[in-house]
């Protein structure tokens, strides 16, 4: 009843942070301007134009963070794993702005090139920590956290190299870029990243008992009769999906998958039955009310809303890295 409360919250929660977000900006937006727009037109297009399609766009990205970092942390049996801290992001960024640089305008299947590139760039990335780690004959915390920043430094200088070769406009809208933000999000960006985050979403949701297992430990999911290395291989898939996905519309935009599921796993215990619906809804409105503040702390400027996580994020990190002994890191 309690797990079942907090899901009722979360819901609750996030259609009243989705209802109330697009009204909150440098313009006051009253709520008959909306509905009538009558003098005040231009009011109600920032609405429905800019607003609107931004908090949507926030909330599927934010959702799809937060269920790539649920999956990971189970995966890896770490609090601390995450497709941002594991290098994931930096191996997506590059393939995204690798990209751009080159002017791929190119889609498959319906999906657009830079979406592809950096699911490719998250994939590889992916792969290249999980056989750092493996290589070395055991699973350990500090392996997996130092493969995750050596990979990512790796991608870190490609993606330096690629602005070095860039001209001045293109350095500065691949910086930009780079912040992560949702200024540039319309419908369009909204309907790119629902497919994905859809998409891995059921494919998690259809694996909480894998997951539920493999928290535990593989030696149990093997003796249960979980395919762990299918199983695995699935969970790769869905979470580099996502995490391209957004890297390709937002740009990279940490910590969300590693504050929400600690939160959520908190209040809700390690089920994820339950886990995973609450992520996907609490990483949205977490997103959505981080891209609020970034909109009006310093207006009428305004804050690339991966700051405001980073901000958010990097004392969590520590918090969380610090305030666990080793034991409890490793589930």
């Amino acid at each position: 009843m309690k797990r079942r409360a907090v899901l009722l919250m979360l819901v609750a929660g996030s259609i009243g942070v989705l209802a109330v977000a697009p009204f909150v900006g440098s313009r006051d937006v009253s709520f008959d301007t909306v509905l009538r727009p009558g003098a005040d037109d231009w009011a109600a297009s920032i609405f429905w134009k800019m607003r609107v399609p931004r908090a949507l766009t926030g909330f599927l990205a934010g959702s799809s963070l937060a269920l790539g970092g649920l999956a990971f942390q189970a995966l890896f049996r770490n609090p601390l794993a995450t497709p941002f801290t594991l290098g994931v992001s930096s191996g997506a960024s590059f393939g995204a702005v690798l990209c751009l640089r080159l002017g791929w305008t190119f889609s498959f299947a319906g999906v657009p090139s830079t979406v592809l590139a950096a699911f490719v760039g998250a994939v590889l990335c992916v792969l290249a920590v999980y056989g750092l780690v493996m290589s070395t004959g055991s699973f350990s915390t500090s392996r997996l956290l130092l493969a995750g920043v050596a990979v990512s430094f790796f991608f870190s200088s490609l993606i330096t190299l690629v602005h070095y070769t860039s001209g001045m406009l293109d350095n500065f809208r691949l910086m930009r870029w780079l912040m992560g933000g949702l200024a540039m999000s319309d419908y369009s960006a909204a309907l790119r990243l629902a497919p994905f985050t859809a998409g891995g979403a059921l494919l998690l949701g259809f694996l909480a008992h894998e997951l539920n297992l493999l928290a535990t430990g593989e030696e149990l999911a093997l003796s249960r009769g979980v395919n762990v290395g299918r199983t695995r291989y699935t969970l790769f898939f869905a979470t580099a999906l996502m995490e391209g996905s957004v890297v390709a519309v937002c740009g990279p935009i940490g910590f969300v998958g590693i504050m929400v599921p600690h939160m959520c796993r908190l209040a809700l215990g390690t089920d994820h039955r339950y886990l995973l619906p609450a992520s996907f809804l609490a990483g949205g409105a977490f997103l959505v009310l981080s891209d609020s503040i970034a909109r009006t702390i310093a207006m009428p400027a305004e804050i690339p809303v991966g700051v405001i996580t980073a901000l958010l994020g990097g004392p969590f990190f520590l918090w969380l890295l610090l305030g666990k002994s080793a034991g409890e890191l490793e589930w």
